[in-house]
């Protein structure tokens, strides 16, 4: 059986810190922590949008995060600044380790796919702008179930979508809900441990694997 990875793309592939720079032209000293409540509350919704079987795109979680994040922080940005923080998340730029390790990877014969929260199109145009879409066979998304990891039916999707089996298929991800959701569902599963400051959720499982970088991953697989 073929050796098969789903990366995980928010996080993992794409720098969802990547508008800190534009934020400090904005808010300053306080662009880091608007950043990162940011994306806490944007998975947040995601959460409790996939419990309440209210689903919405990834993109409405988003944008309602940041109408939180700046009420929270105190910070009133006018309608123009926030249209043009939603439209530079929709173009945020990969880690630098990203596409050096997808080519190895690809080379190497191993099947990547992207696996996403993010619809389809949204995941596309992000892949593109960052140079890497086409190192991957395919996006699987979970608009098509209309709910959002950790959903145990996303990761049976992921499978009916590509032909692959649990047992062979790995995926790699920065985001520890996301890791543990799969391996409570029987996949292999990568940390990509991003921050030394990074936690693994202490839930009684720990990853197949964890690095530090994807060309560590690309050294682990393609050496085997």
């Amino acid at each position: 059986m073929s050796l098969v990875l789903a990366f995980d793309v928010y996080g993992t592939l794409i720098n969802t810190q990547g508008l800190v720079p534009e934020l400090e032209t904005i808010i300053g000293g306080k662009a880091e922590a608007f950043s990162q409540r940011w994306r806490e509350k944007q998975l947040e919704y995601a959460f409790r949008r996939g419990l309440m079987q209210s689903y919405q795109d990834f993109s409405v979680c988003t944008k309602d995060a940041l109408e939180y994040t700046c009420l929270e922080m105190e910070t009133p940005l006018t309608q123009l600044q926030k249209n043009e923080l939603l439209q530079a998340y929709a173009s945020l730029p990969a880690f630098d380790d990203v596409k050096p390790a997808l080519a190895q990877l690809k080379e190497a014969g191993v099947q990547l796919y992207a696996f996403s929260n993010g619809a389809k199109a949204a995941v596309t145009r992000l892949l593109e702008h960052a140079g890497i879409h086409d190192y991957f066979i395919d996006i699987v998304s979970v608009e098509e179930l209309q709910t959002f990891k950790p959903n145990p039916s996303v990761y049976q999707l992921f499978l009916d979508k590509t032909g692959a089996v649990k047992a062979n298929t790995w995926l790699i991800s920065s985001n520890s809900f996301d890791l543990i959701g799969a391996l409570s569902f029987g996949f292999n599963a990568a940390w990509v441990k991003r921050s030394d400051k990074a936690i693994f959720d202490p839930w009684g499982m720990t990853a197949s694997l964890t690095i530090s970088e994807l060309g560590e991953l690309a050294e682990f697989f393609v050496s085997k």
